[in-house]
């Protein structure tokens, strides 16, 4: 059996995000929101919701027990640039902890997260079984495609 360590990340995030698309729902704050303070506009991607959301849970899964806070630092990105012309180098912003936060709190109502005392949230039983059979539905697609790769499955 394929864990989710075993497949290509952006193919499980994808096949993640379709399975959890049934699960949660974004709010409706969600498609006027930024995604942190360096954006300039809400995303663009109709699915960026249950995207970002699969992407939490196999960070959770692959870095375990995390805070909202380490989740702000990952997700976030450079600054959007100064009036210093250059003259600065660029800095670090967070991603927006409310989306990351909101996520969370989805993903510990299915049952998917829990919180780990006051280290933040680890991944479930539950989480480790859907990410386990996502990746090996993703690898037994890959396989029908590329077959040279059925000696990995």
């Amino acid at each position: 059996m394929a864990t989710f360590y075993d497949v290509p990340a952006d193919a499980l995030i994808e096949a993640l995000a379709e399975r959890l698309a049934d699960r949660i729902e974004a709010p409706e704050w969600a498609r006027v929101a930024k995604s942190g303070m360096n954006r300039e506009l809400a995303p663009e991607q109709d699915d960026f919701w249950e995207r970002r959301t699969a992407s939490v849970l196999r960070k959770i899964a692959i870095d375990g027990p995390v805070g909202v806070n380490s989740l702000r630092t990952e997700y976030g990105g450079a600054a959007v640039g100064s009036n210093r012309y250059g003259a600065s180098p660029t800095t670090h912003a967070d991603a927006s902890g409310k989306i990351i936060r909101t996520m969370l709190q989805q993903l510990e109502a299915e049952g998917l997260i829990d919180e780990v005392g006051s280290e933040g949230r680890g991944i479930t039983s539950d989480g480790h079984r859907l990410l386990n059979e996502t990746a090996q539905a993703v690898l037994d697609s890959l396989v029908e495609e590329r077959p040279e790769l059925e000696r990995y499955a």
